[in-house]
């Protein structure tokens, strides 16, 4: 579906088991919000949304290895 979609297609990491137990998953959403992400075990749970800078943020944090003890 289109990211300006109501219904955003979520998408499951490459990183994952494909177990099902310890997955997050994101879906690209309108210009109001860059980013959702969601709890694959519970896909009708609580959804956090990100703006694109926010978004940005993370994964460059990620990358810089600052959630390497989380």
């Amino acid at each position: 579906m289109s990211e300006h979609s109501s219904h955003p297609e979520w998408r499951t990491s490459s990183h994952s088991t494909g177990q099902g137990t310890e997955c997050v998953q994101v879906a690209a959403l309108s210009a109001n919000w860059a980013i959702a992400t969601r709890d694959s075990k519970d896909p009708d749970g609580g959804v956090l949304k990100f703006s694109a800078h926010e978004w940005t943020a993370f994964l460059a944090g990620v990358k810089a290895g600052r959630f390497d003890r989380v």
